[in-house]
Order: structure tokens, then sequence, then C-alpha cells
């Protein structure tokens, strides 16, 4: 790969900045960034995986490679944008992904690029942005494995879990707080997503904080993709408030261990380990995983008076909450299956949800 892009006017940049997700769209369409590829670097073990890397028993980072036109965009705007990016005191990971593969790292694939790269630190050092020592490392370019398809362009392929990750990392406030004032027109922002910025895995965090994302970053709907992509009961129940019929759905009596996502959005919704029978007839469950991601609302229609539940990013209608439940919570999450996509257990990791598998006794 590092021959075929210098052999000609191309070149190769490879830069650790923690999670490889959020180092993709700071430097892609950009004139003279041919492509931005996530991948693993620095370690010792051929062609790893996803899982590997993450035990940390590889030695790699999570990086970029970006292929670029130096004549169009020169190396030292690539080191500018990466500094940007970046905590380069944290020498334990970044922001709330903690562990070696997530530390920063330059990685140089030649001598110029060495010089650049170490003036580059030394001339952020002097600015005095930070009141901690920049301890980002300098190193020699090695073997660069492309990471497995599903995290290549995920912010493209899941744009409203990318916008509530980059949140809840502290990434973005970490950003402001240190460049905005310092160097605002370099700062690129995240866009929200828009209507056609769609999810088939949706929204996930691994930090865990920050979790409600701000209006304009609530999904927008498009309705006439939703009816391609949905079932007509899923449309129905979702989009129109309909309630599907008591044990005649895909959940009712579902034992499988795993959490169920949004069938709309993907964000994260309620856990197995918290689903119960409650003899009703639909999936009941005594909490939703993450509350920040229910918005409920008074329902009087059909003549009763019910608290409705509500996706808060896709505003999906999931179905109602009841006050009979189980001990110690009294709460009965009474949702319709249609609602839902279950993520089995076994899969977290492949459908980019894997900070839950923690949930199960496994992974970090």
């Amino acid at each position: 790969m590092e021959k075929a892009a210098t052999e000609g006017r191309y070149e190769l940049a490879t830069f650790a900045g923690g999670c490889f997700w959020c180092m993709v769209t700071p430097f892609e369409e950009m004139d003279g960034i041919i492509r931005v590829v996530s991948g693993y670097t620095g370690g010792k073990t051929e062609n790893p995986t996803y899982e590997e890397v993450c035990s940390e028993r590889t030695g790699h980072y999570e990086a970029v490679q970006i292929t670029f036109d130096p004549a169009v965009f020169s190396y030292e705007k690539l080191l500018d944008i990466y500094w940007q990016q970046i905590d380069p005191t944290d020498p334990g990971g970044q922001f709330h992904d903690r562990g070696s593969s997530y530390r920063t790292a330059i990685f140089v694939h030649s001598e110029a690029q060495r010089e650049k790269a170490e003036a580059s630190k030394r001339a952020l050092e002097a600015k005095g942005i930070f009141d901690k020592p920049v301890v980002t490392p300098i190193l020699p370019a090695g073997p660069f494995y492309p990471a497995e398809a599903y995290h290549q362009d995920y912010h493209k392929k899941n744009p409203v879990r990318y916008g509530l990750y980059r949140l809840g990392s502290g990434r973005d406030a970490f950003i402001a707080r240190h460049w905005k004032k310092h160097n605002p027109e370099t700062v690129k922002q995240e866009k929200a997503p828009s209507k056609n910025d769609r999810s088939e895995n949706g929204q996930s965090l691994k930090g865990q904080s920050e979790r409600h994302p701000s209006k304009e970053q609530r999904w927008k709907k498009d309705r006439s993709d939703l009816r391609e992509r949905l079932t007509p009961m899923q449309y129905e129940v979702t989009q129109n408030n309909a309630t599907e019929p008591p044990f005649r759905n895909e959940f009712w009596d579902h034992k499988g261990k795993g959490i169920y996502v949004d069938v709309v959005s993907g964000e994260p919704l309620f856990s197995s380990l918290d689903k119960f029978d409650s003899g009703c007839g639909w999936p009941s469950f005594t909490r939703p995983l993450h509350e920040e991601n229910i918005d409920e609302k008074d329902d009087t229609s059909h003549g009763m008076i019910r608290t409705e539940v509500r996706s808060r990013n896709a505003d999906s209608h999931l179905g109602h909450v009841f006050d009979d439940g189980p001990a110690p919570g009294r709460l009965r999450y009474c949702i319709n299956s249609a609602a839902l996509r279950f993520i089995p257990k076994e899969d977290l990791e492949k459908e980019g949800y894997g900070e839950y598998r923690r949930l199960f006794g496994e992974g970090k």
C-alpha cells in the first residue's frame, strides 16, 4: 500500500489519536486528501482483529492512514489538524477510552516527515495551550492493517451513534475548550445527522457520560425511506403509534442475552438483563439502558391516562411505562417488539456495540 502511494505523487500519513472513528472526519473531503482508512499499526501481530487489538496483547494502536497529495495539501497542514483532534498530554488513552490501543502517536514514513513532525510538536509546546507536557511520540511507520469493514466510514454508516459517541467520550468538549479560542477557524465542526444520514446500527457510546444529544443532533426521519426499510408493522408502530398484538410478536417471550435497540436508528434502549415476564404479551423491562435515550410523554388516547415511551433521537413510538413492575423500581416498560432490534451478546462487537459486552461479563 505504501509503495503504490509513494511511487506517484501521493504520500502516506499515519496518525493514532484514540478511537479511529473520530479520526476520519477531520481529514476527509478536503482537496488533496485521496482516502482515509481506519486500521491498526505499531504492534507485533499480523492482521490483528479488533477483538485482539482491544485485548491489548498485540501492541497495536487504533490509527488512520491518510493518502494525500502534498502538492495540494501539505503534511504540515495534516499535522496541524491532527494536534487539534487529540489530548497530546495523555499517555494512557484518549478521553473516556483507556488503554494502550487508544494512545496517540505520529508514525512517520520518511526522514522529511520526522523532521516536520518534530518541528510541529515543538511549535505546539511553545504555544502553551496545555498545562501538562506533550507526550505524543513520533515513531517510524510500520505495517498498517485496515480495520474490519464495519469500522470504515463509521460516521456515515451510523451518524447518530457517531455523534453521540463524540459527545459522550468528551472529545468534542476538550477540542472546544482548548482550541476554539486559539485557532477557531481551523477547528472542524462535526455536522449533526441530516435526514439523509441513515443508520442501520444506530448510535453508541464508548464513554458513559453526556449521553443527552442536542436538538440539532436529533434523528431526522425520512418517511419514504422508512417505508422501504421497515416492515409494515414496524412502520405503523414506530411512526403512527400503533400497538402490535400481544403474544403474537417477536420478543414477548424472547430469552436471548443481548441488548435491544431502536429499529429505526439503533440507539441502545434495553438489556435482556432487565427483561422479565410480566404476562402481558409484550416484552417488558424494569428499566432502560440509558434514561437519556428515552422520552416519556402523557398519553390520553383511547380514553386512558398513560405514559408513552418514545426513543429520544429517532422519536420512535416504543410503548408505555407502568408502575406495576417488580421491586425495587416497580416500573414496567411495556414495549412493542416491532420497535426493537435485538443484538445478541456475541454480535455486540461486530455490530459496533462492544462497550455493552461488559454487561454480560465479557470484554473491557
